[in-house]
């Protein structure tokens, strides 16, 4: 088991999609134009606009988490901490689709960005056998059920600009010995299905998650992603829900870059801000850590022409599990969300 690895904040979707999909048309209408922030309005995420174009051209969620934690709190008095939180809300950060009527989440969400002339940044980690038994355990009941939930995900996307992060640690887990041997085929099978059924659509990019750089080496995993369809899919994703640095992580990504045919690779910067925690215990530093910070905002504008992004994956705030005092994972944790912010400054 290597201490490094990340596990994947899944955050449950309480609300139905399609409540959820008609609040964020509504909002996205709303907010008018092409999203590019010339002030605020009078809807429900007023206080939030889309980031510039040119460089962050990810749909921001006017109606997130953060922002909803933002606005309790300003209601509550605490203007102080709304104006911390205000640091994520006002950023793009994926969407994580869970298998309750992935169509209609999919289709709520990328028709909101359409709206605002924005991307779709959406991450699909409903993998069979999920994260070995820990705090993310669970997933999709077999390899039928994946390809519906997939399948529910394309249509829900159609011809929309969408983004999508590709099953975080599914291709890791298969190398490090975490998932048992007896459920590879399926994995490698249904991986490869999810890329072509994403490939077909328009305008949908797909990155298949490789890890970071402190699970090993990028030899121990090269194979692998070819043999789960990086030759047809857009790059891969490093760094998700994970803290090492950028510069970690575009020296990992590049090494990885140069033994899957120079794909490109976009970097999960939402919490590397003061790079990986290496105290406590070594098995679970991963694991909620202190002292972290936000990274680099998301942007197309990098330090290196091989990385296409860095990227808000994993959504600041919310818990990577019952650790270190911390919430389920997926859960919105305010006083960590708090701490990330200010160590940001």
């Amino acid at each position: 088991m290597y201490g490094s690895r990340g596990v994947r904040a899944f955050a449950a979707r309480r609300t139905s999609a399609a409540i959820l999909g008609t609040a964020l048309l509504m909002t996205a209408c709303s907010s008018g134009g092409d999203g590019e922030g010339d002030g605020p309005d009078k809807s429900a995420g007023a206080e939030i606009t889309q980031q510039p174009k040119d460089a962050n051209p990810f749909w921001v969620n006017p109606e997130g988490t953060a922002a909803r934690q933002m606005a309790d709190l300003g209601a509550d008095g605490k203007k102080a901490e709304a104006e911390q939180i205000r640091k994520i809300a006002e950023q793009p950060a994926a969407e994580w689709i869970s298998p309750e009527n992935p169509e209609e989440q999919t289709r709520g969400f990328t028709e909101a960005a359409d709206k605002a002339g924005r991307t779709a940044l959406l991450v699909l980690y409903n993998i069979p056998h999920r994260d070995c038994g820990q705090y993310s355990q669970g997933g999709a009941a077999d390899g039928d059920a994946y390809r519906a939930f997939v399948d529910g995900v394309a249509k829900g996307i159609g011809d929309r600009a969408t983004t999508v992060i590709l099953e975080p640690d599914a291709v890791l887990h298969l190398v490090d010995g975490c998932t048992p041997e007896k459920f590879h085929e399926e994995r490698y099978d249904v991986l490869n299905g999810a890329v072509d059924k994403l490939k077909s659509l328009k305008n949908t990019t797909v990155y298949l998650d490789a890890g970071n750089a402190g699970w090993g080496d990028p030899d121990q995993i090269f194979e692998p992603l070819k043999w789960a369809g990086i030759d047809r899919a857009d790059g891969f994703s490093v760094n998700v829900s994970n803290f090492y640095s950028t510069e970690e992580s575009i020296a990992y990504g590049k090494r990885l870059s140069a033994k899957v045919g120079g794909k490109p690779f976009v970097i999960d910067t939402s919490r590397n801000g003061n790079g990986p925690y290496t105290g406590g215990d070594a098995a679970e530093r991963w694991c909620n850590p202190p002292g972290r910070a936000l990274g680099e905002a998301p942007t197309i504008k990098t330090a290196d022409p091989l990385v296409d992004a860095y990227l808000w994956v994993k959504r600041p705030g919310e818990s990577d599990g019952e650790c270190k005092g911390g919430p389920k994972a997926g859960e919105w944790w305010e006083d960590y969300a708090v701490k990330l912010a200010e160590a940001g400054d």
